[in-house]
């Protein structure tokens, strides 16, 4: 980071958390412009999403709110689940404000949600594995660079273990997650090239507020809902925004 500040660019844009810590030890000057970070006040990246000051802004992931409505789209695609292992990284804000809304709603629709760290591949397969010793289990995975690094496993694991699974991100439907839940990406990345540009033509990045999602996207895999056994409510795919055959 400090190499790429002491080219002295115009502006600097990254994608997620990791990089933004890094990149704001190296530069309280360069305009950054980030693009799904799921905590940007809560990690310290800006004062506040309407007016965050200072050199950075961007597109924060999603609203913690939305972590609320897993549990619901679970007990909705897998009623008979009653127990839901939920992935998360700890060591990030982001993890643990996520697991915290989970929790507070998964008693009101029947579930008992049990946190499993994301770790390394190996305690990963150990720990669901272990959690799918018990019946009637299903799988929430959380946001965060951790998730994305081991989604084929996580999918893999959630089909060979028969646990039905909430996502947070298309992708993971498109690659054989049963359902998904969140925010369209592409349309983030777009929005902080309009960013990008603004800031090329003289605006701050302290005057451009924070902005979260405005669309949200639910994805339905019908081909691993058949191999999971499941039957599909109507309602659910009449609300679905795409469904995977």
């Amino acid at each position: 980071m400090a190499e790429l500040v002491a080219l002295a660019p115009d502006v600097i844009y990254t994608t997620g958390s990791v990089a933004m810590g890094p990149i704001l030890e190296a530069t309280s000057t360069v305009p950054i412009v980030f693009a799904i970070v799921p905590d940007p006040v809560g990690s310290g990246f800006v004062k506040s999403l309407s007016r965050p000051g200072d050199n950075a802004t961007g597109f924060m992931m999603f609203e913690f709110s939305l972590c609320g409505k897993w549990p619901a789209l679970l007990k909705e695609i897998a009623p008979h689940t009653t127990r839901a292992a939920v992935l998360r990284d700890p060591a990030v804000p982001a993890g643990i404000g996520q697991f915290a809304v989970i929790q507070s709603v998964a008693g009101s629709v029947g579930l008992e949600v049990i946190p499993v760290n994301l770790s390394d591949a190996t305690e990963l397969e150990r720990e669901v594995a272990a959690f799918a010793q018990s019946a009637n289990g299903g799988v929430i995975l959380t946001a965060g660079a951790l998730s994305a690094v081991h989604r084929d496993l996580i999918i893999t694991l959630a089909a060979r273990h028969k646990l039905p699974a909430v996502f947070q991100e298309r992708n993971y439907a498109d690659a054989g997650g049963l359902i998904s839940y969140g925010p369209n990406f592409l349309n983030q990345f777009r929005q902080a090239a309009g960013y990008v540009d603004r800031i090329l033509k003289g605006e701050k990045p302290g005057d451009l507020p924070v902005q979260a999602p405005t669309k949200y996207e639910l994805v339905v895999n019908l081909k691993t809902a058949k191999a999971l056994g499941l039957s599909v409510p109507p309602t659910l795919l009449a609300r679905a925004d795409e469904v995977i055959e």
